[in-house]
């Protein structure tokens, strides 16, 4: 369990930190983030940029729901406990008490509760980033203009990265339910979710993809 949390903490450090010569996906994102409120300031009118905006609030509502249901799922296993220690009999040839299996639940009910958390507050985020995007004025040449699109940016970065923070947690919440079938399938569903992250925001195609465009730009 410790490893568990201890790689959950670390890649999602590493993701959120990482060497100025090897980015991640998340901290690329983060600059076309900005571009894009800097872009939306001469635009007119600003449907396009509000049509994305809301699609990314349907995203964050869509898995706060999710994880809403998955919570039931998690408590509704707590008072049947003795069915789910017949299945794993059954898997593993291992008599556990029942507490130990509560344990187990309670660390996958942390990861879906911390997801669920972060989803809400991102959706949240989201919302202020649309007013603030609303208070921009359309007037290029106004002072105002750029500290205010560039306000909305940092919150949409925020609630980006409180979206990310919970999709990390589902990652994890999905291996901690390895640990059902013994500490081995945990230690391997742990490594196997960390190496799968890592994939994606330091060595996935869509990453070299935001790369050549910064190339492209410069």
């Amino acid at each position: 369990m410790g490893l568990l949390f201890w790689l959950w903490f670390v890649i999602g450090w590493r993701i959120e930190h990482p060497s100025a010569k090897h980015a991640s996906v998340s901290v690329l994102m983060a600059g076309y983030r900005r571009e894009w409120m800097r872009q939306m300031i001469t635009r007119d009118p600003r449907i396009f940029d509000a049509t994305i905006l809301g699609n990314l609030r349907q995203g964050t509502a869509f898995f706060a729901s999710a994880s809403m249901i998955s919570i039931g799922g998690v408590l509704a296993l707590f008072g049947n406990t003795e069915q789910l220690i017949g299945i794993a009999d059954d898997l593993t040839l291992n008599s556990e008490p029942n507490i130990v299996w509560e344990l187990k639940l309670m660390v996958t009910l942390f990861f879906v509760t911390n997801a669920f958390l972060k989803f809400v507050w991102s959706n949240r985020l989201f919302g202020y980033c649309a007013v603030l995007m609303s208070a921009v004025p359309n007037d290029v040449d106004d002072p105002r203009t750029m500290p205010r699109a560039m306000q909305a940016a940092e919150i949409n970065v925020t609630a980006a990265r409180g979206f990310n923070r919970g999709l990390r947690s589902v990652y994890f919440g999905l291996a901690s339910a390895a640990w059902l079938a013994g500490p081995i399938a945990l230690i391997v569903a742990s490594l196997i979710t960390c190496l799968v992250l890592w994939r994606r925001e330091f060595a996935s195609q869509s990453r070299d993809v935001l790369l050549s465009g910064d190339a492209h730009d410069a």
